[in-house]
């Protein structure tokens, strides 16, 4: 799994202009630290992450989407078998009797015991 991130503002800065210049230098900074934000006018537009961090992201992303694929996959059988004893003969018609009934109960009602 992949190592947690640090977030954006705690990472190390470079200029858009050093990193044209000295791209040794940062390639060294991104392999002692893991990763580099690059700035443009003091703004964070980039974020350079070595190749096995970037593998670690795309793994970790895949599996989330995997993941949530199947949490769908389950709540659309969930609502399709839902559906389909909805549409069932005589739903309609016990949906019906229920609202009739009002909340009274139709069999003979509970007792609650000696105890109660």
């Amino acid at each position: 799994m992949i190592a947690d991130l640090p977030q954006l503002e705690a990472l190390p800065r470079q200029k858009a202009s050093d990193v044209k210049n000295r791209w040794r230098d940062l390639v060294r900074e991104v392999h002692a630290s893991g990763s580099v934000a690059i700035t443009n006018h003091s703004t964070v537009e980039m974020v350079l992450v070595t190749a096995e961090a970037y593998r670690e992201l795309a793994a970790s992303a895949a599996e989330l989407k995997a993941r949530e694929a199947s949490a769908l996959d389950r709540l659309s059988e969930q609502f399709q078998a839902r559906l389909a004893s909805l549409q069932a003969p005589g739903a309609a018609a016990q949906a019906a009797a229920v609202f009739e009934r009002q909340g009274r109960i139709a069999a003979p009602r509970p007792k609650a015991g000696p105890a109660f």
